[in-house]
């Protein structure tokens, strides 16, 4: 990274210590919405991180922006996710929508005055996209769409959705037949329901209706129909970089609330760390954090220098998300009693540590895709 951009971070770094982490808990406990915080994410450029020039200020590279998200979700892993999505967007519009459609959009989007989620999950089907049954028929003056969404985060606040749906259910073979729509709440679209989570309280996944829901042409990313698997393909390697970051975030989060209470814990007189099992926890919470650092840098780096890195970044998530569960429960491990209690933050993270697991494509898939991938490439290459 760049002089600034390690500036950047590290500005980010003091406001999360310094705003979030003495409010997170309270916040986070009543399921309220943060709207202060998200509106000083705004003001520092946060969500324009992902909206390149002339339409944004404030973008950087993805090791910044994998940087700057790991430190948020070390102070609340819920903010992180507030702009997740909305990242992704950006960079399809960026990368690949019509010169209208960047116009009329990444402005908006970069300064958070317009907020963004994308739509993939259904309710009978979330990692195989191409078995989606949301349908947008093409008519004369553009799409109608039918069908559901679930677990769409920012859902009531996003004013832009990134709809992946079928606009050819019959081709073959079936990606080909996938597009994404760029819709705006309107007449047929319903946001049904909040769904109630473990963790990843105070901003809202929600399920979507579409009911004969009409969108223009020009709502097509692109302006090409059957495009769009490959479009989202692209996205969620970012999607999946800032997942992993997510996850480093919380467990950062965990090991230093257990690196700080081993010392100031006593037990048979002396500090608790001092006691191998306890210690040898804090070593492996610690590697294991740097260690996943290193790998998400490296699948940040791979993209920074305009390669597909669908291997890398499944490797980051799948390794980041893995290691925040087990850093999270050695946590509450070190805290012994007080760890299972909600007097302490190590619970929270505890919570919020699944949702990397299954979120942006569940682990299970992620390995079929890395091993997919090494056997295309010929091995580690």
């Amino acid at each position: 990274m760049t002089e600034d951009e390690e500036a950047i971070v590290e500005v980010v770094a003091r406001w999360v210590d310094d705003e979030v982490r003495p409010t997170a808990r309270d916040l986070e406990h009543a399921d309220e919405y943060p709207e202060r915080l998200i509106d000083q994410m705004k003001q520092m450029g946060v969500y324009g991180l992902t909206v390149p020039a002339p339409w944004g200020s404030s973008s950087v590279s993805l090791r910044c922006y994998a940087r700057i998200t790991e430190e948020i979700a070390r102070g609340w892993m819920s903010l992180a996710g507030a702009f997740g999505g909305h990242s992704v967007v950006s960079t399809l519009i960026a990368r690949f929508g019509t010169d209208d459609q960047r116009e009329r959009y990444l402005a908006r989007l970069a300064t958070g005055e317009l907020r963004a989620t994308m739509a993939l999950t259904e309710p009978d089907g979330g990692s195989d996209l191409q078995a989606m049954r949301t349908v947008a028929r093409p008519v004369d003056d553009g799409y109608v769409i039918t069908g559901s969404k679930m677990w769409i985060t920012n859902a009531r606040t996003a004013g832009l959705v990134a709809l992946l749906c079928k606009t050819d259910p019959a081709a073959d073979p079936r990606h080909h037949g996938i597009s994404i729509l760029l819709v705006e709440k309107g007449p047929g679209f319903t946001v049904s329901r909040d769904l109630p989570k473990l963790g990843y309280k105070g901003v809202e996944s929600c399920e979507l209706h579409f009911d004969d829901c009409h969108v223009p042409a020009d709502a097509l990313l692109g302006g090409t129909a059957g495009s769009g698997f490959a479009q989202m393909m692209a996205g969620l390697e970012v999607g999946r970089i800032q997942v992993a970051a997510r996850a480093i975030g919380v467990a950062r989060a965990a090991f230093d609330d257990a690196f700080r209470y081993a010392q100031d814990r006593e037990a048979f007189g002396k500090p608790i760390w001092q006691h191998q099992s306890v210690g040898n926890l804090l070593a492996d919470m610690a590697t294991q954090i740097t260690a996943a650092q290193q790998l998400n840098d490296h699948a940040a780096a791979c993209i920074d220098t305009g390669r597909r890195a669908d291997m890398e970044a499944g490797m980051a998530k799948l390794f980041c998300s893995e290691m925040a569960a087990t850093v999270t429960l050695d946590a509450i491990r070190v805290h012994g009693g007080n760890g299972y209690s909600t007097d302490f933050d190590v619970e929270r993270y505890y919570r919020d540590a699944p949702l990397m697991i299954v979120g942006e494509g569940t682990n299970e898939v992620l390995r079929n895709v890395i091993v997919r991938q090494a056997i295309g490439r010929g091995g580690l290459r």
